[in-house]
């Protein structure tokens, strides 16, 4: 499935990648150059902790590349109908408010496009009120104001 993501979106994770492929890689080569010189590598922690960051950050890097690479830009939706990078605000059927972006890209106050709220709210417009299949089951939300 091709991921859909906005220019912000985009220029988010490049943001991110540019941050990880340059002074956070190279903080970590540093740490590891620094550990080496401790000694016996077989039993030096730092060295081990030093290599399972770099580990680390290789997978995301790899992550956000293959996410870009593989990405969709679309227009922001804009308008009155909730598209990737709408802004929504809903009402749940027990009366509570919740404002939500919907974005592949998540963080707080995000929902992914693949998500049930995210799939549920995908092409609806205000005053709709739509079902979300849950895991924990089924619910209603309205929209009262997408952005």
């Amino acid at each position: 499935m091709v991921e859909r993501l906005t220019v912000k979106q985009a220029s988010a994770l490049r943001t991110e990648l540019e941050e990880l492929e340059g002074p956070r890689r190279e903080e970590v080569v540093a740490a590891i150059k620094k550990a080496r010189e401790f000694g016996d590598l077989s039993e030096n922690f730092e060295y081990h902790a030093a290599k399972n960051e770099q580990g680390m950050l290789e997978a995301r890097i790899r992550s956000l590349r293959a996410r870009l690479d593989g990405a969709e830009i679309v227009e922001d939706s804009g308008g009155d109908q909730v598209g990737i990078g709408s802004v929504v605000d809903i009402d749940d059927e027990r009366g509570e408010s919740l404002t939500v972006e919907v974005s592949a890209v998540g963080g707080a106050g995000t929902v992914s496009p693949t998500s049930p709220l995210g799939v549920a709210l995908l092409g609806r417009r205000i005053g709709e009120v739509v079902e979300v299949q849950a895991p924990r089951g089924a619910w209603h939300a309205t929209i009262r104001h997408i952005h």
